[in-house]
């Protein structure tokens, strides 16, 4: 097994043009729109007609290759994260040929046939499984190559449900490597949970059943979900997967949280990751020395809360799926903790240790809505451009990033910041995937979400879905099959 670093060297985003304003969404709906701005974000973006995830993500692999002038004949491992695959069969070569023909009529080098092509599927977790493959792949067979890990998805839910204005589309796409130019990774010091939580977030393929896929009109992947017993899922496997990374690297806990140049996590809506490295904090306290349980008592004492009963609570293990078989799915399993937690949110120590670690990329993830696997890899490409741009030294630092997948499953993975690391952060070009938006109003936010039609399409991808097979012919079946087209776009000189 190689001993050198191996981690992430270049990160590239593609963000469909079709935005639609949280603030105008809440004129058409009647919402609050205080409420959702402070907890949900500013606007979502949606994918256009001719788009799905295989199309979003090989348009960010493109825009990676050029921004970083890379040689693709290098690539030995392209994995695909995603939730929301059109094919059960097949997955990242679908991307993988799609950005050979782009490749192709840019004159580059293509893709190499021995290249290996896995997707990965856990709700919003496949694109950190992904990534933990992609290491395993270049330590042991694929040492001297390079992997590309794309994660795509496309967040759509129903019309008047508490889902809708966390909806989102895009992609964002990586390159790993020995001795990275970004971030280095060591999956020796990071943290695994998972356990199965039933009804959390689902997606059965009973929905299917009476769709129509027509060109043009898209399947509804609207999701099975339960919104509160999702939250209480997704706190508890974020415990869990920060005691698994706790009991591998030992030491201090909150002195560790605290040397933390920043944290990036899973983040479905604005407010989640708030909760859950909130809760995290406050379990790192608990399950501390004698100095953070005194700590905490003090929170504890500001909530009106006995804190021996917040730190029995913490230290437990609940069942999390008993609130399903015992039809309490509103109550939370830490409620003594969420309790001083809402109290420890008016503390300076909570600015100090929770909100200034999160702050990096969040402005701008606030107008990106929810991107299931995509989410965390953007939260962190946009911060790392943040701190390049803002002149912030991270160099050397240690950011944390936890993944979480409904269902549940989480990991808590540490990145240590390479010294090199602003010149490679200074060529995401994060921002660029805000250029040429186009704001949706009702009707025509109303008819794409319906139909996946609009009467006047903005340039997107750069590849779209040309056609789909329709399996007429007796001799040759093709029924669902997409076809897909390369449309060069102006950006691609870029």
């Amino acid at each position: 097994m190689t001993t050198q670093a191996i981690g992430i060297s270049a990160m590239a985003a593609y963000l469909p043009p079709y935005r639609v304003n949280l603030q105008s969404w809440c004129d058409w709906t009647g919402e609050n729109w205080d409420k959702i701005r402070t907890v949900i974000g500013h606007s979502f973006r949606m994918r256009g007609p001719g788009e799905n995830v295989y199309t979003m993500s090989a348009t960010a692999i493109m825009r990676l290759i050029r921004q970083y002038d890379l040689d693709p004949s290098r690539i030995g491992f392209l994995a695909l994260g995603t939730e929301s695959s059109t094919d059960n069969s097949a997955g990242a070569v679908i991307v993988k040929g799609m950005v050979n023909e782009g490749l192709a009529a840019e004159g580059r080098p293509l893709l190499p046939r021995n290249c290996e092509v896995p997707e990965f599927k856990h709700a919003c977790l496949g694109g950190i499984y992904a990534i933990k493959n992609a290491l395993r792949y270049l330590a042991f067979d694929g040492r001297g190559k390079q992997a590309l890990v794309v994660s795509g998805d496309i967040a759509e839910y129903a019309r008047s449900t508490s889902g809708e204005p966390t909806q989102g589309a895009g992609a964002v796409a990586m390159l790993l490597e020995a001795e990275p130019k970004l971030l280095a990774i060591d999956l020796n010091r990071s943290g695994s949970a998972s356990d199965y939580r039933g009804p959390d977030f689902r997606k059965p393929f009973a929905r299917f059943g009476n769709q129509n896929a027509a060109i043009g009109t898209p399947l509804k992947d609207f999701p099975v979900f339960n919104g509160k017993y999702s939250t209480t899922c997704y706190v508890d496997a974020v415990l869990m997967a920060m005691e698994d990374m706790f009991q591998r690297r030992g030491g201090d806990r909150r002195a560790y949280l605290d040397s933390l140049g920043a944290v990036f996590m899973h983040r479905p809506y604005q407010r989640m990751p708030e909760t859950g490295y909130g809760m995290a904090y406050l379990y790192a306290l608990a399950t501390g020395n004698a100095v953070d349980r005194a700590v905490l008592a003090e929170h504890c004492s500001a909530a009106g809360i006995d804190p021996a009963a917040v730190i029995a609570e913490l230290g437990g293990r609940p069942s999390v799926f008993s609130l399903v078989s015992e039809a309490r799915v509103d109550d939370d399993v830490y409620p003594l903790a969420m309790q001083v937690l809402r109290s420890f949110r008016k503390s300076p120590l909570h600015a100090e240790a929770i909100a200034s670690r999160l702050e990096l990329g969040a402005t701008a993830m606030r107008e990106v809505g929810n991107l299931y696997s995509a989410a965390l890899p953007a939260w962190l490409a946009a911060g790392l451009e943040e701190a390049a741009r803002s002149d912030r030294e991270l160099g050397g630092s240690e950011l944390l990033t936890i993944g979480y997948g409904s269902g549940d499953a989480a990991e808590a993975v540490p990145m240590r910041v390479r010294p090199q690391w602003r010149e490679a952060a200074s060529r995401i070009r994060f921002d660029e995937s805000f250029t040429g938006a186009r704001d949706l109003g009702q009707e025509d936010y109303e008819c794409l979400h319906e139909s996946g039609h609009l009467h006047t399409a903005a340039a997107g991808s750069e590849f779209i879905i040309d056609r789909v097979g329709c399996g007429t012919r007796s001799d040759f079946d093709d029924l669902g099959i997409e076809y897909y087209r390369h449309v060069p776009n102006p950006r691609a000189a870029g």
